[in-house]
């Protein structure tokens, strides 16, 4: 993408969360403003089902599971040109593009001290396919810098982001009607699931997860099996719990 191609970037608000409810903003510097490529930007939707074996043939149904959260892949561009910067901007301080992506990484990507996690975040922009806001975390993102000062300083970057959904827990529950008495998930495990993650996946909150030992019989909920089903029944939800 050429510098020119700058002035058709649309700008997108990153807010960072201490708590999943995000009601509390993380430290002094907890917004970033960031352009990105509205031409890059897309959404997967993703269900899960599982083989339910036919009574009288040896068809295989697919029965639903669970809907997996929702990924936003969006590039985003870091420009050092000052080319995005007018009149009185001009004046103070333009941070470098170094600068720019160590704030985002701060942001997103750090883990902070009194969560030991990174940050709960919340996207927000102009006509936005998502609604006013996208509550997420930051999944994964690659840096490419494509332009160099004389020094080898970085002067323009793109960085391919990938939010994951990650909604309050309450939330959630209220959107799946998890609290339903007669809903009960089975799920088999694969390589590298546990059961925190398997319970944050279905139930919102990984605080279950000895709870689900319990009703499976696992010694030790440590020990999963790849193959291995497993029931997930609803709880009576308390409103606390580990996310």
């Amino acid at each position: 993408m050429g510098i020119g191609n700058l002035f058709k970037l649309a700008k997108l608000t990153i807010a960072a969360y201490e708590n999943s409810e995000r009601t509390t903003k993380l430290g002094l510097i907890n917004t970033l403003e960031v352009q990105y490529n509205p031409e890059t930007l897309s959404i997967k939707h993703e269900s899960v089902f599982q083989a339910k074996q036919g009574i009288a043939t040896s068809s295989a149904q697919a029965r639903f599971s669970h809907g997996r959260s929702k990924l936003l892949n969006v590039s985003l561009v870091f420009d050092g040109t000052k080319v995005g910067y007018f009149g009185v901007e001009l004046l103070r301080h333009v941070p470098s593009v170094a600068e720019r992506i160590k704030q985002f990484l701060d942001l997103c990507y750090k883990i902070q001290g009194e969560t030991h996690e990174p940050s709960y975040l919340r996207l927000s922009w102009d006509k936005s396919v998502l609604g006013p806001g996208f509550d997420c975390r930051l999944q994964s993102v690659d840096i490419n810098y494509t332009a160099f000062e004389r020094d080898g300083s970085a002067l323009h970057a793109t960085l391919a982001a990938v939010f994951v959904e990650d909604l309050d827990p309450k939330k959630k529950a209220s959107l799946d009607r998890l609290s339903s008495p007669d809903l009960t998930h089975r799920r088999v495990v694969r390589s590298g699931d546990t059961l925190p993650l398997l319970c944050r996946e279905i139930y919102g909150s990984s605080a279950y997860y000895l709870q689900v030992a319990e009703v499976n019989g696992l010694d030790d909920f440590r020990e999963l099996e790849p193959g291995q089903a497993l029931i997930f029944p609803p709880f009576e939800r308390s409103g606390g719990g580990s996310t």
